[in-house]
């Protein structure tokens, strides 16, 4: 089933459609029964992409774990919106939509690194990840591994580059492997 896919990555978290999955994504017993059903009919991992227009992060992410997802990634965009002084319209056909970048990057880190302390399943990190340095602080909040988005539309090569300033970074600090950062962040 599905040969050269290695997952499944479930998104119930985009606010950029109409009825979209963000019906799914704020409500922790929504989020596990869509968990469950897709569990059902496939062995390859289940990837939940969790939505951090939530109050509490962490009950979501305890509830698709014990639903049995493999991994959990975050975050998907925050909830924004953008009116055209000129016509006084919303400048998105949804009226709201989501919004990326490097101004997400704090609340993404904080999520990470709140998931990180409650839950077992690895954590892909995103949300405003434009360089190495970037993807170091979402490693040490506790990401397992990391997703770039946004700033692959500002430069195409921003990954290689970031896997080279990774790569340097190990080296200088005599780091053997980037798991070795994971969830080393230094309180006090």
């Amino acid at each position: 089933m599905c040969p050269g896919v290695a997952a499944l990555e479930l998104n119930v978290s985009c606010p950029n459609v109409r009825e979209g999955g963000i019906v799914f994504g704020t409500d922790p017993k929504a989020a596990a029964a869509v968990v469950r059903e897709a569990k059902s009919h496939t062995k390859k991992p289940v990837i939940l992409k969790l939505s951090p227009n939530v109050t509490d992060i962490v009950t979501m992410a305890k509830a698709v774990e014990a639903a049995g997802a493999d991994v959990i990634s975050l975050i998907n965009t925050l909830m924004g919106m953008e009116i055209n002084i000129r016509t006084r319209k919303p400048t998105l056909g949804n009226i709201t939509g989501g919004l990326s970048g490097p101004c997400v990057k704090p609340v993404a880190l904080r999520m990470v690194w709140q998931v990180a302390q409650a839950v077992q399943v690895p954590i892909i990190g995103m949300g405003g990840i434009t360089s190495w340095e970037d993807a170091v602080e979402f490693f040490l909040a506790g990401a397992s591994a990391i997703a770039v988005g946004t700033a692959n539309f500002m430069d195409p090569a921003v990954t290689m580059k970031i896997c080279d300033g990774l790569n340097d970074y190990l080296v200088q600090n005599h780091i053997d492997h980037i798991q070795d950062l994971v969830g080393k962040i230094e309180l006090g």
